[in-house]
């Protein structure tokens, strides 16, 4: 045991074994609607859901253990959402591909991150953000995760005069509502696992109100779905004729991927202090490397692009630091092959709770914000809004690091900004270009 927990980057004197297992169960949790979410998205495309289940969990499972035993941090990875809306709704309903295709492009993206990874150049680009914008991309997560956190509990809800509203009085949104509370006055008490336990309580609570729905004829234990209908159907036909449509799609894919990741593992370790003095992710290439096995183990299974998730920081917050955290959530995606009705019953009412409280702490880092100089100021209140009002993390990061350089060069300050940051200013533009060809 004193041997895996060293594997896992455990000290003993300066880490809880309880505390660590308490933040994996508590990033399970909120994360773990992927686990109902995935197979309906993937679904609409035609792929078999039970083993898109299946798929989901092994691919997050084996994304994770790499997490925890070879990054030793503790993040965890699943099919990512808005990258599997994008595999089904964009590439295979829109664009036509088939979802053989779109595994084969997701497949392809995993190796190439790979590839990134073993030479560093995703790191490179992580080490080029400044400093002002990581602390931006901490707030701009922050104020994202809430506002999910917000939507999925009906605190708010769609508006055609507001685009978004405060949402009726329903047993849902009052669940939702009297979890932050609980979940704050927990926190103020310093209770360890708060996060956890309320999400608990919420799920009990929910039960009479009918906000914890108990399936009819519900068994507790139930068979792993197999994998046959969706691992190893990849199809090569679009990539080996270099269809230029197709190869868009990869490079789409890549973007969307990286920066999701990367804003997540900057903005989490910025808020969370565990970053080096020069604001640097401690093992960040090693990290990389679990999300990029990740996805290309998933292609394989049969599931979309594996990121690591900003649920994470759920987990952190209850005071996961090690690899034990992560390995905590390896282990419970695996029961959940075997547990997937029970796990399947928490509301997202019940999670509302932990989204938003720890996009509270997320937004710790706006106190150390430049925002005196509007070269400064101007890119990082762009990443920060852009994240919520987009709905992704990339897009927050992306627009915000192209008005950081079009402001610093207009502005006569081009030589403040590394090569790297022009090179990627040049991706930026293709990523948007690029489709209108």
């Amino acid at each position: 045991m004193t041997s895996l927990l060293k594997i896992l980057g455990f000290n003993p004197e300066q880490h809880s074994t309880k505390t660590e297992i308490l933040a994996g169960l508590t990033t399970f949790l909120t994360m773990s609607y992927i686990l109902a979410v995935n197979p309906l998205i993937l679904g609409d495309a035609g792929m078999d859901k039970g083993a898109v289940f299946s798929a989901t969990v092994i691919a997050a499972a084996t994304a994770t253990l790499v997490m925890a035993i070879y990054a030793k941090l503790p993040f965890a990875l699943a099919s990512g959402m808005g990258l599997n809306a994008f595999f089904t709704y964009t590439l295979v309903i829109v664009t036509g591909f088939t979802w053989q295709q779109a595994l084969t492009a997701v497949f392809v993206e995993g190796i190439v991150f790979i590839l990134l990874t073993i030479f560093k150049v995703r790191e490179a680009i992580v080490n080029a953000i400044p400093v002002n914008l990581r602390y931006a991309i901490s707030v701009g997560i922050g104020l994202f995760i809430a506002y999910i956190g917000l939507k999925n509990g009906g605190i708010i809800v769609s508006s055609d005069a507001t685009i978004t509203t405060l949402g009726p009085w329903t047993a849902t949104s009052l669940i939702a509502i009297a979890g932050i509370l609980i979940g704050a006055v927990l926190l103020a008490l310093n209770v360890k696992g708060a996060l956890f336990f309320t999400i608990i309580a919420m799920t009990i609570i929910g039960i009479p109100f009918g906000v914890t729905k108990i399936p009819e004829g519900f068994t507790l234990i139930s068979l792993p779905s197999s994998l046959e209908p969706v691992a190893f159907k990849l199809d090569f036909s679009r990539f080996i004729s270099l269809d230029i449509n197709y190869l868009v799609v990869v490079f789409t894919l890549l973007f969307m991927d990286l920066f999701d990741t990367l804003g997540t593992l900057i903005g989490a370790s910025t808020g969370a202090n565990m970053v080096d003095e020069d604001g640097r992710v401690p093992r960040l290439n090693k990290a990389l490397m679990a999300d990029a096995v990740g996805t290309t183990v998933g292609a394989l299974c049969g599931t979309s692009t594996v990121t690591t998730y900003v649920e994470s920081t759920a987990g952190i917050a209850a005071g996961g630091r090690t690899g034990l955290t992560s390995f905590t959530v390896a282990i419970l995606f695996l029961v959940a092959l075997f547990f997937s009705p029970l796990f399947l019953m928490i509301p997202s009412a019940a999670t509302t709770s932990a989204l938003v409280l720890v996009g509270v702490m997320m937004i710790k880092p706006i106190v150390k914000l430049n925002l005196t100089d509007f070269a400064e100021a101007v890119p990082a209140f762009i990443t920060i809004v852009m994240m919520p009002f987009t709905a992704s993390i990339s897009e927050g990061i992306v627009l915000g690091m192209l008005s950081l350089v079009v402001i610093k060069l207009c502005s006569g300050r081009g030589r403040e900004l590394s090569i790297v940051m022009y090179i990627l200013a040049v991706f930026f533009i293709l990523k948007y270009v690029a489709p209108m060809l």
